[in-house]
């Protein structure tokens, strides 16, 4: 590790610096961050599934067309501000602690979301109404700023090395399950009520559920504890400074770019890849196949829904392969997929048989599993302990804001070309992004975070990591051992030529 990762070791690791996770701690860990993160997600995820309704609420004055995209902009306006909240939140994530953090993005989060719920129709105030519909929105995003990353953080930071992957695959599973109930939610509303009632008050019951979501997700993330590596950074910072006890990292936001630059744009192109699919997939393509397809929005929302809770199953499996065979390998898979097999996945979408549809919509959702199983565990190992959250925050939510247009973009070009496979381009895109990511970025699987000592989940495994870090310094000292002979051997053979130089030629000397 270098200084700037952490405080130089002079002694070699023991037994007693490998960090031995408690079983009861990771599980209340995960299930708190999970559980939160899908609250969030089924407030930020109705959106998506209620954007035909809410076009017509709030834009009933334009076109269908320009419903949709007006409605679908305002879903993506507010992915301009989480990069200033993720700076916000990763700064006090750093400075306080990431569990205080976590439930103040909840409670904003909740917040915002059940007012959306209020606010009357444009033919109740006009204008207003989608000026406080925006409002909301953005201060949506700005909880999702840090919500997301902090989570991810919080879920790597107690898990042990070995099991990294599949525990922080349980992030982005509370994700999907949170889509998965907000579209529910949405269908059996508008089944019940029909289109009439729910385009009248129905579409603001699923924004009310957020108040006592919330208060769940509160609850859990309240209940959980601090995670043993930041713990650990305080009582460092405490031992080196005094004064240093809850300040913030020691470290300008152009010192991280020029010392991580190579970890932030692995980031930045992981997240590319992998945001954009899931937008595409997840919050446009209700739109699409309603919209331009011509499909009953319950029949759309009903063919996701069912994709979705397919990738609930292959969600978790994949975070269990990673740890066997690493990250990389599902990043550059779901990235080649994605290039080679978008155009096949659209052809099948608009086929019109109801059968192809759905494998052309779930080759896409396999692609994004591969690509979100490992997500959540190989951002936070990037980064040292001290500037972990504030440094993943700000690149997640800067490269957030492409993959936020990401539904407006795709309708838009839809509109404008008339061609219905606009969205496999754009994956394809972007799927270069991810191939090129994959071949750059170092791998994390089976490694301790960046700067961290290695956490184990009993003192066995303790005993093996301590063994494989001994070995790995003989194997690397035995490796400098046959070069330094290699290297002896070439300086030997370059005096012999020297010596016969000299013999032949005694003028020279």
């Amino acid at each position: 590790m270098s200084a700037g990762d952490s405080t130089i070791r002079n002694e070699p690791l023991q037994i007693d610096d490998i960090t031995v996770i408690d079983k009861g701690k990771v599980k209340k860990a995960v299930t708190a961050a999970a559980l939160g993160n899908a609250m969030e997600w089924f407030d930020f995820g109705v959106y998506g599934f209620v954007a035909f309704a809410l076009g017509k609420v709030f834009f009933p004055e334009a076109s269908p067309s320009v419903q949709t995209i007006a409605a679908l902009a305002t879903f993506s306006v507010p992915f301009l501000v989480r990069p200033l909240g993720g700076v916000f939140f990763g700064v006090m994530g750093d400075r306080f602690g990431r569990q205080k953090v976590l439930s103040a993005t909840i409670i904003l989060m909740a917040v915002s979301t059940f007012c959306i719920g209020l606010i009357p129709s444009y033919d109740s105030i006009g204008l207003l109404a989608p000026i406080l519909l925006l409002l909301c929105k953005l201060a949506q995003g700005f909880s999702v700023g840090g919500e997301y990353t902090g989570a991810a953080v919080f879920v790597a930071e107690f898990a042990p090395d070995r099991k990294r992957g599949f525990l922080s695959s349980w992030l982005d599973f509370g994700s999907i399950a949170g889509f998965v109930l907000g579209a529910g939610v949405v269908v059996v509303l508008s089944s019940i009520l029909g289109e009439a009632r729910f385009l009248e008050w129905g579409w603001r019951v699923p924004f009310f559920l957020a108040a006592p979501l919330g208060l769940i997700g509160l609850y859990l993330r309240h209940a959980a504890e601090e995670t043993p590596a930041f713990t650990e950074q305080l009582e460092r910072m405490e031992k080196e400074d005094q004064d240093a006890v809850g300040s913030a990292p020691r470290i300008s936001f152009k010192e991280i770019v020029g010392r991580y630059w190579r970890s932030l744009l692995a980031c930045v192109g992981i997240v590319l890849v992998t945001n954009v699919t899931y937008y595409m997939l997840l919050t446009y393509m209700p739109t699409y196949l309603s919209h331009n397809l011509h499909y009953s929005e319950d029949h759309g929302v009903l063919i996701i829904i069912v994709v979705m809770i397919g990738m609930l199953f292959v969600q978790p499996v994949v975070g269990w392969a990673s740890d066997r065979v690493g990250r990389r390998p599902f990043i550059a898979v779901g990235s080649l997929g994605l290039l080679v097999g978008a155009v096949p996945a659209f052809h099948l979408i608009t086929s019109g048989n109801i059968g192809l549809i759905f494998v052309g919509l779930l080759l896409l959702a396999v692609l994004l599993n591969c690509l979100i199983g490992v997500m959540a565990s190989t951002l936070p190992a990037m980064f040292p302990t001290r500037v972990r959250y504030s440094a993943l925050a700000a690149a997640f939510n800067i490269s957030v804001i492409i993959c936020g247009v990401t539904p407006t973009a795709a309708a838009w070009l839809v509109e404008v070309t008339g061609d219905l496979m606009m969205p496999a381009y754009y994956l394809m895109a972007v799927a270069l992004v991810g191939l090129l990511t994959a071949w750059l970025m170092r791998e994390t699987a089976n490694r301790p975070l960046r700067g961290d000592t290695p956490n184990a989940s009993s003192r066995r495994e303790a005993r093996e990591l301590l063994q494989q870090a001994y070995d790995h310094i003989e194997a690397s000292v035995g490796d400098l051992d046959v070069q330094i002979e290699g290297l002896q051997a070439k300086i030997d053979d370059l005096q012999q030529r020297k010596q016969v130089l000299v013999d032949r030629h005694p003028d020279l000397v």
